[in-house]
């Protein structure tokens, strides 16, 4: 089976229709201006080295040879062996808030975006554990259900904003709801679930829904972002502060005393997001420590990549772009043999 290492580093090839709508823009415009001097053809071969469709060519070589190294850079690669190993590990069920006070800028760059590098330090960590991510503010959405394939989570990651939920607000406790139903209903063990949010704004049946999903034997972690002196929210359309109904800035701040509670009502623990690394270390070592399930299941375990065939073709065909004859060397011949 074929699959690619860093599938994330395909999103480069985003820039191609941009690369393609850029040269057809200057075809055109080149065209426009030698109809404006006369017949195209006959113009083209009044000037000295033209070539019909040289240009075109060279471009598409080059696109392609752009699609190459990329590919050959995300690492194509196949799995060779493959054995049935004994896999053990537990669900961890990821909340994620992204009301708007997540945009605040407290800590740097923002609370989201620091929430995302956590959760990719995180998976980074983690070798056999399913993950969901469920992403909330007024309402909860799963986004990715229990999966072990951590790269497709991480992509998804990328996408997520304050957009995707158009109800504002912080319901924790509809997302501890939703997590909990993610999870294997006959299991009283294995389960794990982490809310990452500011606690700003939350309801107050947080406590009664971390209990109620502890009574099925989900351990609830709570991660902190953001500061507890707070920090005036902007627009990020308008670049200017959020002002209340009272005319006044809105100062978003951390609520950690909401958060500790959920923790304490989960059995769980409560870390303050300030060394990125440091906090999915502990988290991963809580996950660590849990009683962990048979996951038995066939992996690939040797790999062959074939990333050196896409690099190579890329650099043929670069070569071949600048083997082409250009403008300024047939130039030099035309005028030598004119001299002749």
């Amino acid at each position: 089976m074929f699959q690619f290492q860093h599938i994330e580093y395909l999103y480069v090839l985003a820039l191609l229709p941009v690369l393609i709508g850029l040269f057809a823009g200057i075809v055109y415009w080149r065209k426009k201006r030698l109809q404006r001097i006369g017949d195209e053809q006959v113009v083209g071969g009044q000037i000295l080295g033209y070539i019909p469709g040289r240009n075109t060519l060279r471009f598409i070589l080059l696109c392609i040879a752009f699609s190459a190294m990329v590919i050959g850079w995300a690492n194509l690669r196949m799995g060779d062996k493959t054995e049935r190993t004994e896999r053990k590990g537990v669900d961890v069920v990821i909340a994620l808030d992204v009301s708007k006070s997540m945009l605040a800028k407290d800590i740097q760059p923002d609370r989201l975006t620091r929430a995302k590098q956590l959760i990719m330090s995180l998976t980074d960590k983690m070798s056999n554990d399913r993950v969901a991510l469920v992403v909330f503010a007024g309402r909860s959405y799963m986004q990715v259900p229990l999966t072990i394939d951590y790269s497709a989570l991480k992509m998804i990651l990328q996408s997520v904003s304050p957009d995707m939920v158009p109800y504002q607000g912080t319901v924790i406790s509809e997302a501890i709801q939703m997590g909990t139903d993610a999870f294997t209903r006959n299991e009283r063990k294995y389960k794990s679930m982490i809310v990452i949010s500011d606690g700003e704004d939350h309801d107050t049946q947080a406590e009664e829904a971390a209990k109620q999903a502890a009574a099925e034997g989900v351990v609830i972690h709570t991660v902190g972002i953001g500061s507890p002196q707070g920090t005036t929210l902007f627009d990020p359309a308008t670049n200017s502060a959020k002002l209340d109904e009272n005319g006044n800035p809105v100062i978003s701040k951390l609520n950690e005393d909401a958060l500790r509670s959920i923790s304490r009502a989960g059995h769980g623990t409560y870390s303050l997001l300030d060394n990125t690394d440091a906090v999915a270390a502990k988290l991963n070592n809580a996950l660590e420590g849990m009683e962990q399930k048979n996951l038995g299941s066939i992996m690939f375990t040797d790999f062959t990549s074939y990333f050196q065939y896409f690099l190579g073709v890329g650099l043929l065909l670069l070569l071949v772009e600048w083997l082409l004859p250009g403008a300024r060397n047939i130039s030099k011949k035309r005028t030598n043999e004119q001299a002749i």
